[in-house]
Parts: structure tokens; sequence; C-alpha cells
């Protein structure tokens, strides 16, 4: 393995986990703020896709199906949250559970009736469908970079917002105390609103950015929403720093494991076997390492708790 091979491999992982961030960054706030197992999580990432596509096939202009479709899927986050979701917060994680697979299940059929089981194309921007070369005989595509850029831009923004902001300062002591943060003053109804929205819109982003390299398709948020809940899982729940880690971490072990996995594979056991074996040890390494950390700090590398 030649070192152009692994600057390249190291940027896919970093373009994957800061995608995995802004999924898991809503993810672990309503989570860890709200106490509320939301497994309809997947399903704005995935309605996001489709309305960023849906905009910017009747725009002509990537740009604004990517705006207009993060506005409108942090709109469908606040009816969601009003309607459905807020009734939930007082229920156990049962009823959150069920209530919110339900809203899955019916998300994936009314995706299903208004866009067709077909998956729907998605152009890339034309000014990012190239290569820029970064090293003499190395290029990397541009949009890949593109994402590296947007997903560090919001990462650095959530952390001001959080770290700087009196909403943040509400956040940050409703994920300690709740009960506490309600009792000094915070409006904690109308946090949870903006958090929804707010995780809403990180899911159009994720989805928007990653239309045209994968399929924007039916049920395309279930697979992905387990790798937001290992991120969680593995940072620590309700930790903005600990989600950013953590999908970092899953990016270059899952990125790492589908590149060396099957060579190591292929070396010693030959190509059947790497061709077999190989994709599927490489998935189950995320699960090793979550498993390693939870060994390690059972409330994760940097919970937001305690």
């Amino acid at each position: 393995m030649n070192g152009i091979l692994v600057l390249e491999q190291l940027l896919n992982s970093l373009q994957f986990g800061l995608m995995l961030f802004l999924l898991a960054a809503g993810l672990t706030l309503v989570f860890g703020i709200m106490d509320m197992i939301n497994l309809a999580h997947g399903s704005l990432y995935m309605i996001g896709a489709y309305l960023v596509a849906t905009v910017a096939g009747a725009s002509g202009s990537f740009w604004i199906g990517l705006a207009g479709g993060i506005a409108a899927t942090a709109l469908v986050g606040v009816l969601l949250e009003y309607t459905v979701i807020r009734h939930l917060y007082r229920r156990d994680h049962l009823s959150q559970v069920l209530g919110t697979f339900a809203i899955l299940l019916m998300a994936n059929e009314g995706v299903r009736m208004i866009w067709g089981a077909q998956p729907v194309p998605m152009a890339m921007p034309a000014e990012l469908s190239g290569p820029v070369e970064l090293l003499p005989g190395f290029t990397y595509p541009a949009y890949r970079l593109f994402i590296i850029g947007v997903g560090l831009a919001v990462a650095l923004l959530l952390y001001v917002l959080v770290t700087r902001t009196r909403m943040g300062m509400q956040v940050r002591a409703g994920a300690s105390n709740r009960e506490m943060a309600q009792a000094m003053g915070a409006d904690v109804r109308r946090l949870f609103t903006v958090l929804f929205a707010a995780g809403a819109g990180l899911c159009a982003v994720a989805g928007g950015m990653l239309g045209p390299l994968l399929a924007v398709q039916v049920g395309m948020g279930e697979s992905i929403l387990i790798l937001a809940f290992v991120v969680i899982v593995i940072g620590g729940i309700g930790s903005i720093r600990g989600a950013l880690l953590g999908a970092l971490l899953v990016g270059l072990v899952d990125t790492a494991g589908r590149t060396v996995v099957p060579l190591l594979f292929g070396m010693l056991m030959g190509p059947s076997a790497a061709a077999s074996a190989g994709p599927a040890v490489a998935s189950i390494l995320i699960y090793v390492l979550m498993a390693a950390v939870l060994f390690w700090k059972p409330q994760g590398l940097f919970p937001a708790h305690g």
C-alpha cells in the first residue's frame, strides 16, 4: 500500500466521518437533552435528501436545492415535533421507540407514494465535478473536498453556538440537569423545538451533500441511523465534542477496514476469501470499536452527564 492510497483513504474517512457527525450531532442533542430515543432521525435524513433533490431538479441549481431542502426539512422537523414528538417526552423509552419506529415506517411509505420506489437522481454541481490536484501525481474529487469543508465549517459553527452563546449555555445546562435548567428560567419547550428543527436541518445537509454520491432512495436512512447511534455511544450521549470524535473514529475504522481487510484476506487466503469474508469482517470492526470504548469508558469518551 503506497502513500498515495493511504492519503486518499484518510480523506475518504474524514469525509465519511464528518457526514456522520452531521447526523450524530442532532441525534445526540435530542437524546442527551430531551432524553428522547428518536428512531425517526434517519427518516429526516431521507426526507432531506429527497427534498434537496426535488428542489434542485425544479430550479436547475444544486445550491438552491440545498438551501431549499434544508429549510423545508427543518420545517418538517418543527411540525413533527409539535404534532407527535413532544407528546412522547414524558413517556418511557419503550413508548418512544415504538412511536418513532412507527414514524419511520410511515415516512418510508409516504416517500414511496410521493416520489415512487425508484431512486431519484441527483447531480453534483458542475463546478465541483472535476478533480483537484493536491500533490504532484495525486488528485482528489473536488466535491468530496467540498463535503469535508462543509463538515468542518458546521462542526466549528456548532462548537461556537454551544460554547459561546446563551442558547448553547441552556443546551449544556439541559444536558447536565434538565429540571434545574427549567427552574433557572430556560424555556425548555422552545429549546426542544429549536433543537429538533436544527437536528432535522443537519440531516438535510448530510442527505443533500451525500445525495450525488449515494442513491436517494426509500429506506436510505435506516443503515446510517445505526451508525449515528454507534457514534453517539462512542462519543458520549449529549456531547458535541464526543459526537465529532466518535464520527471521525467510526469513519476511519470503517474506511480502513474496507480497504485493508480485503487486502489482508487476499494475501492470506486468496481472492475468493477477500471477496466474501473481507467486507463482512470490515463491517464488524466499528462494533468492535464501540465495545472496546464501552469496556474502557462505559459512558463514552466525552459524556455530557456527570
